[in-house]
């Protein structure tokens, strides 16, 4: 009887969960339920906004989901205009699609309606959620009291310049959205009032200094109130055709899936990283979107080089990462030469890289004499030279991929494909 009653019991309750579930107003949950028909609406209206894009069945997604949770209820309450939302990437497939989501959990920061490129990565907590908006939050913007302080900053970033009469202004404004959504591409830096006018002759200025140079400004001949055209000639200054690799972004590098053609170099030859820059510009354009054209300080990655059977005293060192093999660039000294870093990156679309590495240089045939098949010419051949038989080609394995393992962890996300 105890036992029946206490299964009623237990019926009751469940039942009047059951109700208040159905019952439940969506906005009692902070973080807000993205789908198809309100997301573009909650991005373009909120300044940040940290959206967990998740799976159900996904068991990181479900370690995630109290933490996420906990922080959408304390942390829009300690830092404003930041807020909290959720994709069911199986219910909202379309969505997923749009933002390139390939493992689970992923979570993404959007700023003024534009996703970020750089997704959040580290810590699942809800101080660290809090931390990462907190710095998101700050102005990434340096004013400078003198124009003399301009030759003090960092020579090796990508910096864009702003000359503006008043903070107030309409074209500082926007200055301070574009810096905002390229916080991670570039440095940016303002000289406000009087100290800016000898460099304001004929209004607000913005320059771009490019990294390692001296009096090579470029000038911003665009409106500076048009948003989207300063964004994109800004974009187009500090998102490089060549990128720099490091422990801190090889994840999200290695997550693009495209091949590495990547320069290993001493940190203090800024020659060969300039020489490097014009032949991937001049030759390789047409590789963009199918090739990641990178550059590494060799001092500090020196495993690969390890397996490429070099070592730092070998700087600089070019090679194809792709994934499966690492490929070396024969002769560092024939980089320059007109086509041949382009032949190389034809031979690993060709597969004639990995064809080559495993079975010995492709045969290179005589040119053929009309009127007479392979096998008089090779009679003929062996009766003019003497010549001897081929040597058996030995097949060799190329160094495996090193990069790879830079990739997500299957210990931290379900990834949606096994290889990239």
């Amino acid at each position: 009887m105890d036992a029946a009653r206490r299964l009623m019991s237990f019926q009751f309750t469940f039942f009047l969960f059951y109700l208040a579930s159905l019952f439940q107003n969506p906005t009692d949950s902070s973080a807000v339920i993205l789908q198809k028909n309100n997301i573009d609406g909650v991005l373009n209206h909120n300044e940040l906004v940290f959206v967990n894009f998740y799976a159900d069945w996904c068991r990181f997604s479900k370690m995630l989901e109290p933490v996420f949770e906990e922080a959408s209820n304390t942390v829009p309450t300690a830092i404003q205009n930041v807020v909290f939302g959720k994709v069911n990437c199986d219910a909202e497939t379309e969505v997923a699609q749009k933002f390139g989501i390939s493992k689970y959990p992923t979570l993404k920061l959007f700023r003024n309606g534009r996703v970020q490129k750089r997704e959040y990565r580290g810590q699942r907590s809800v101080e660290a959620f809090k931390e990462y908006i907190e710095e998101q939050m700050k102005s990434n913007i340096k004013q400078v009291n003198d124009l003399k302080e301009l030759n003090d900053i960092d020579s090796k970033k990508r910096n864009i310049i702003g000359y503006f009469n008043s903070m107030d202004s309409p074209e500082y404004k926007t200055f301070q959205q574009v810096a905002s959504n390229l916080r991670d591409d570039c440095d940016f830096t303002v000289a406000v009032g009087e100290i800016s006018k000898k460099e304001r002759l004929s209004g607000d200025n913005i320059i771009f200094r490019p990294p390692r140079t001296k009096d090579q400004d470029m000038v911003y001949l665009g409106s500076l109130v048009n948003k989207d055209l300063l964004t994109a000639w800004s974009t187009d200054k500090c998102v490089p055709l060549v990128r720099e690799i490091t422990f801190e972004n090889g994840e999200e590098l290695t997550e693009e899936g495209l091949p590495f053609l990547i320069l290993f170099h001493n940190p203090e030859d800024a020659q060969i990283v300039q020489k490097f820059n014009q032949i991937v510009s001049r030759e390789l354009l047409h590789e963009k979107g199918n090739i990641n054209f990178l550059i590494a300080d060799g001092t500090k990655f020196t495993h690969p080089l390890h397996h490429l059977g070099k070592s730092t005293k070998d700087l600089p060192v070019l090679a194809i990462d792709s994934f499966r093999h690492m490929y070396l660039f024969p002769d560092i000294s024939q980089m320059s030469v007109p086509g041949k870093l382009k032949q190389f990156c034809a031979d690993l679309h060709s597969g004639k890289l990995h064809r080559e590495f495993h079975h010995g240089p492709d045969p290179t045939q005589p040119p053929q004499i009309a009127g007479q098949d392979q096998q008089q010419q090779q009679q003929q051949q062996q009766q003019q030279g003497g010549g001897t038989a081929p040597q058996e080609k030995r097949p060799t394995t190329p160094p495996e991929s090193q990069f790879i393992k830079l990739a997500p962890s299957k210990n931290r996300y379900t990834l949606l494909r096994d290889e990239l």
